[in-house]
């Protein structure tokens, strides 16, 4: 894919950003990323809100659960409500492994439920994944 990939990123621990994004920077992958910390700010970048009323709409989503204000499952559930958003993948990035976090995930609507590796070792082997899949076959609505 020659175009650039847009992603939001939506993580409040920075070192996990920080991790995230120098993988991605390392794969050399063609992507623009944003980042915000909860899951209020992700909404209104998503609707294009207040300060972020000339943000670009996301390819992709890459969202934690457990985040300050409103969590990972509140974003994905109001997220697939909005009909001008739902269409936008969404890969569910946590360190929860519990089974009802994946089920829930799933049940609304997430694309992908990754579990955080530790290290940037196996950070750079979930992005190597992304780049397979996410950013090479994947078609990505207009």
């Amino acid at each position: 894919m020659n175009d650039k990939i847009k992603i939001l990123l939506v993580e409040d621990n920075p070192a996990d950003a920080d991790l995230t994004i120098e993988s991605l920077k390392a794969c050399k992958l063609l992507h623009d990323i944003s980042v915000v910390e909860d899951g209020v700010e992700a909404m209104a970048f998503l609707r294009r809100e207040g300060s972020y009323a000339n943000a670009v709409r996301p390819d992709l989503i890459l969202l934690d659960l457990n985040l300050p204000r409103m969590d990972g499952r509140e974003v994905l559930a109001e997220l697939k409500q909005e009909p001008r958003l739902r269409r936008i993948p969404v890969v569910v990035l946590t360190s929860s492994e519990a089974d009802e976090d994946i089920v829930r995930s799933y049940d609304l609507h997430a694309a992908a439920y990754v579990t955080k590796p530790v290290g940037l070792d196996g950070f750079g082997k979930i992005v190597k994944a992304f780049d397979s899949f996410w950013f090479s076959v994947v078609r990505y609505c207009p």
